[in-house]
């Protein structure tokens, strides 16, 4: 995996990384030691240092402490053998806090819901009304996409490659991410601005990139676990009647397809002269060069590729 993107860093990175961790154990939606230790080896302060170099300390805080949930959310449903149902059945209280703020002295019980809670205030205070809307809108087809996930896993089934690539643009959560990058440079976009068809297709194009590389990264641990069905590399092998090599190499391929759309889409959106359009376009390649860069030696990819999946067991509150 390459990137013909610059590869910056935050100063603020160590700072935030020893913050966000705070946050993560305050917020108990992880509470086994063993699995808190796993967490602040990943080092997900660099994630954030690495994907919004230019951010602010306290924008970098809430973009980072929001990786640090989907991780979590991510391996407490998503990375084990939960079933479709169960899932279906925790995201009321999730969708709750996203749609409504609960009556003063009413009780968040489901941590993940209340360390929600906690972004999404830090998200309307940040940005206006509009950035918070979109920013909601994607999570909540985040975790939809996510019942459709546990659903393959239940039933046992390789999705199609067109159903695949279709979902993974909404179950790997970048759509989340990428909602926060113009409240990351502070130069937000426009309603218009933000429904530009070049804007969208640049956006689906680094989601895409992203996410197959991911698939890449995490093959290796989950080639023999619960979610190997949910897998491009599996996914191309079964119904393109390919080589597990096979399929690394065309996504190989097609990730740099993607690479290249986005180049192509920069010079266009460039044209418009707008700063915040060109602010949200380098926010965009950072996440490529970024995530590139962290993955290639945080422990949360490393580690996986010699060890087990993750349990369910160590998180809190997830019923």
């Amino acid at each position: 995996m390459s990137s013909p993107f610059p590869s910056l860093v935050s100063p603020y990175a160590e700072q935030i990384d020893a913050e966000t961790f705070s946050w993560l154990v305050a917020s108990r939606m992880i509470v086994d030691p063993a699995e808190l230790d796993r967490y602040r080896e990943a080092g997900y302060g660099w994630l954030g240092a690495r994907t919004y170099p230019y951010a602010a300390h306290d924008m970098l805080r809430l973009v980072t402490d929001w990786c640090v949930w989907l991780f979590a959310f991510d391996d407490a449903f998503c990375e084990c053998d939960r079933r479709a149902a169960e899932i279906a059945r925790a995201l009321p209280q999730l969708l709750a806090v996203l749609d409504e703020d609960p009556a003063p002295g009413t009780p968040v019980d489901n941590p993940f819901a209340r360390a929600m809670l906690d972004i999404k205030g830090r998200v309307r205070a940040a940005g206006s009304p509009d950035q918070l809307d979109r920013w909601r809108t994607v999570t909540k087809d985040y975790l939809f996409a996510q019942v459709w996930e546990a659903a393959n896993r239940e039933d046992a089934v390789v999705p199609t490659v067109g159903d695949y690539i279709f979902m993974r643009r909404r179950t790997g959560a970048m759509l989340t991410v990428f909602a926060l990058i113009d409240l990351a440079t502070g130069r937000p976009l426009t309603p218009d601005e933000w429904r530009q068809p070049d804007l969208a297709a640049i956006t689906e194009s680094a989601n895409d990139v992203v996410v197959w590389d991911n698939d890449l990264l995490s093959y290796a641990k989950e080639r023999r676990g619960v979610n190997a069905r949910n897998n491009l590399v599996n996914v191309l092998a079964r119904h393109r009647h390919r080589s597990i090599q096979e399929s690394m190499n065309q996504i190989g391929r097609m990730r740099d397809a993607a690479v290249t759309r986005m180049v192509a889409l920069r010079a266009v959106l460039e044209a418009l002269g707008s700063p915040a359009v060109s602010a949200y376009v380098r926010g965009l390649e950072h996440w490529i060069s970024g995530s590139v860069a962290y993955s290639l030696t945080s422990s949360r990819y490393t580690k996986a590729w010699q060890g087990a999946m993750p349990v369910c067991a160590g998180h809190a509150g997830t019923n």
